[in-house]
């Protein structure tokens, strides 16, 4: 469990699926720049739920976001060890009515920060080049850029700019900062 000053970052658990397909799973703006395609119905969302609980299991940064406020399951988040000592960001996504209030740079900084408590020495994210909110919100968070592709969208076909970022571990107090 990650928490912030406004979530928290947990599993999920079966019950839940109401709350995420409302809030996201069912908004074609929230799958617009993600892998995921849009939720039809209620019956599609508690299916989703069982398929997310199973790949929870075998994942154990894949979490869902709640709001503390209101308890409820407004997005998820993920990250993974691509090799020893480098992390990335495997997916944040939060449904419309919670974007513009801060969660996201919650979300990147609870994300990076556990990462480098468990020895990461770098921590990347990706987002596609037309998401210019995420663009903004990685680059507030220091990330630097390290790349981009070209992918196809398997949902459509279309082909898009995927970029890269890396962000560096802190430094100790009194280590010479690197110029990388």
């Amino acid at each position: 469990m990650l928490e912030t000053k406004d979530l928290i970052l947990k599993k999920a658990v079966f019950e839940d699926w109401p709350d995420i397909y409302r809030n996201l799973w069912r908004h074609a703006e929230s799958a617009r720049y993600m892998l995921w395609r849009v939720t039809e119905s209620e019956e599609a969302a508690r299916d989703r739920m069982r398929r997310t609980l199973a790949y929870e299991q075998l994942h154990e940064y894949a979490l869902f976001v709640y709001e503390k406020r209101s308890g409820q399951a407004v997005g998820f988040a993920g990250m993974r060890e691509l090799e020893p000592g480098v992390w990335e960001e495997s997916g944040v996504a939060l449904g419309p009515d919670y974007v513009g209030r801060g969660y996201g740079g919650q979300i990147l900084d609870a994300l990076t920060q556990r990462a480098f408590s468990l020895g990461a020495r770098e921590f990347q994210a990706s987002c596609r080049e037309q998401n210019q909110r995420s663009h903004r919100l990685i680059l507030s968070r220091g990330f630097r850029p390290s790349g981009s592709e070209i992918c196809v969208d398997d949902r459509n076909g279309e082909e898009y700019t995927l970029l890269h970022f890396r962000l560096p571990a802190p430094k100790a107090p009194g280590e010479a900062a690197s110029d990388e």
